[in-house]
């Protein structure tokens, strides 16, 4: 893995996406290390004086020169660290943001599959529990920034210092050994930073992984929406054990890391403590010959130690920069992820009369990572403004035929036609709008009612009261004292409405028929539904839809029985077509089996 190239590529990708964050940080650093160089210097040259000529004119001068450069660079600093902070803000809200639009811009295939969502459960984990990532990738670099220009300041302020007071440096004392000691002493350092930089970082890597199938069970435990499972199937011992593991593990983890920590931070603080006093000899050597006078001797001490510091941080940020490499890389591969599917160019033909016709040709279709198919050579043609019911057992390939009809996936073989096209061909979007569909998983979200309906800020109240009535929630509108404006549970909105199951199914229907496409599925969105009220609801959506093309699917055959057109689905085929009387004559059929099945289930419930 090319450190650099990876780490290039997440500058430019920081930068393309905040242009003016480092430049900021830039600012802010040179200010913020600016200032104790201009101390020292002035505080060096002051101590001089009392040491000396005592001049109290030159003194006040110098003290006012001191004072008036850090009230003005102070006041900087303020500034510089105010636009930072800003920076740093807008910086983390737009990386959510980014991310965020990242996912919901990715395939439905590569959303389900294992490997990507593998890879953004790593990407939150390495964020939660190390730190490691794009934002670690951030703080090194605002760290290495700083690093090189204090290490700047350091040689220039040094050098300029030792220009000044070495005036005869055939005199001096260790003008060899200083320099030959102080780099070997800052490369010891940096070998020992580096062995514990790269150990350290392989224990976060260990806990990451440990604790990473455990983040997967755990989240979600505190939801208040799980409040009622958890006392009455009393689960609370379950969390706690979940709970402990975790810590027992984040515990393990991090008592290795402060250990591999402690043992070399024994070695590293001798070097350091040798290099202090490498840097008091020479200075105080020379100041005993009268090279350097007593103010100098502070300067040039603090100089040599800022430089130092810089030296061993800068070696230390590499070594982070290059063991941050792989959460970086998997960072970046997963902004990488290209969209695979075929967008299309051709426009939906408009139809006022909506005469479309679908058709799926020899279709057959695999998930990603499985070697079973979902549906194997499936022929079946609608005409738009038919409505047809498709029943069968789990795992017959219902939802999948509807995920294949609305492009969510791509068949594996075969084609879906409509009106002769392949539908891969069309404009994605607009293919996408001829759809109306409520899944059996259907996702509510915590906004306001009118916004749920209408998936827009953009609302027409007079059509969207209408649907909600037509799906059979103008009983619970009309007790809402903000009617439309009601927010949808207590996520964000303490006034947040909690609604039943049967409630939020009604908000989904009254969604799809507010979109008024010419196609309308229903995929079990009726499970929360009594059978009696579930067959009330499909009655009704049979007058609403009028002439639209509907497909309904349940599990529940009485719902159904009162379409012309029942698609029977097992183990991917279809197997049986025809209307409820017709399919119930094949005593031998799947549909008359299944039939048989439910009535003598309701019959007993019946009897008793």
């Amino acid at each position: 893995m090319n450190t650099w190239a990876t780490n290039k590529e997440a500058f430019r990708f920081i930068w393309r996406e905040q242009r003016w964050y480092f430049p900021v940080v830039m600012a802010q650093c040179l200010f913020n290390n600016l200032a104790p160089y201009l101390t020292l210097f002035f505080s060096g040259l002051i101590v001089n004086e009392l040491a000396g000529a005592q001049n109290k004119n030159r003194l006040l001068t110098l003290v006012i020169i001191t004072v008036a450069l850090n009230a003005v660079i102070g006041v900087l600093n303020l500034l510089l660290n105010a636009a930072f902070n800003i920076q740093h803000k807008k910086l983390g809200l737009h990386e959510d943001a980014i991310f965020n639009d990242k996912v919901l811009h990715l395939d439905y295939t590569n959303l389900e599959n294992p490997e990507i969502r593998d890879m953004r459960e790593r990407i939150f984990s390495n964020r939660n529990i190390n730190e490691y990532g794009i934002w670690f990738f951030v703080r090194i670099v605002r760290f290495l920034i700083g690093d090189i220009i204090n290490l700047a300041l350091a040689v220039i302020f040094s050098t300029a210092v030792l220009t000044i007071v070495l005036i005869n440096p055939q005199q001096a004392v260790g003008l060899v050994w200083f320099p030959i000691g102080l780099i070997l002493l800052i490369a010891l350092y940096t070998f020992f930073s580096r062995v514990q930089n790269k150990k350290i970082m392989k224990a976060g890597h260990d806990l990451s992984e440990d604790m990473l199938q455990i983040n997967k069970i755990g989240r979600g435990y505190h939801a208040y929406q799980m409040g009622k499972d958890v006392r009455l199937f009393r689960l609370l011992p379950i969390f706690k054990d979940n709970q402990q593991k975790a810590f027992d593990v984040n515990r393990r983890g991090f008592s290795i890391a402060n250990w591999l920590e402690f043992r070399f931070n024994i070695p590293m603080s001798v070097v350091n403590q040798g290099i202090a006093g490498l840097i008091y000899a020479f200075v105080c050597l020379n100041a005993l010959l009268g090279l350097f006078a007593v103010g100098y001797v502070l300067t040039f001490v603090g100089y040599i130690s800022r430089l130092t510091s810089s030296v061993n941080s800068l070696f230390t940020e590499l070594g982070n920069l290059k063991g941050n490499t792989p959460y970086l890389r998997l960072y970046l591969d997963f902004f990488a992820i290209k969209n695979t599917m075929y967008q299309g160019t051709l426009p939906v033909e408009k139809r006022s009369d909506n005469e479309y016709v679908i058709e799926f040709k020899n279709v057959s279709f695999r998930y990603p990572g499985s070697d079973n198919y979902a549906l194997k050579n499936l022929n079946l043609k609608l005409t738009i403004g038919e409505k047809m019911a498709v029943v069968g057992m789990n795992g017959s390939g219902k939802t999948t035929m509807i995920k294949l009809l609305c492009r969510l996936y791509d068949p594996s073989d075969g084609v879906i036609l409509l009106n002769g096209v392949d539908i891969k061909k069309y404009n994605y979007e607009e293919y996408m709008r001829l759809y109306s569909v409520v899944f059996q998983d259907f996702h509510l979200f915590s906004f306001a009612l009118g916004q749920n309906e209408a998936a827009s800020d953009a609302l027409d109240r007079e059509k969207a009261e209408q649907c909600l009535k037509e799906a059979g929630f103008a009983d619970r509108l009309r007790e809402l004292p903000k009617g439309l404006e009601t927010p949808l549970y207590k996520n964000f909105d303490e006034d947040g409405i909690e609604i039943s199951g049967g409630e939020a199914q009604k908000i989904a229907l009254a969604r799809a028929l507010y979109k008024n496409a010419p196609i309308i599925v229903l995929d079990e969105p009726t499970a929360a539904l009594d059978p009696i009220a579930e067959y009330d609801v499909y009655l009704r959506f049979n007058e609403i839809v009028g002439n639209k093309t509907t497909i309904y699917i349940s599990h529940r055959l009485s719902s159904c029985r009162f379409y012309d057109d029942i698609a029977v689905f097992h183990e991917g085929q279809l197997i049986q077509r025809g209307s409820h009387d017709t399919l119930l004559a094949d005593v031998k059929g799947k549909y008359s089996e299944l039939w048989n099945a439910q009535a003598q289930y309701y019959n007993e419930n019946a009897v008793s």
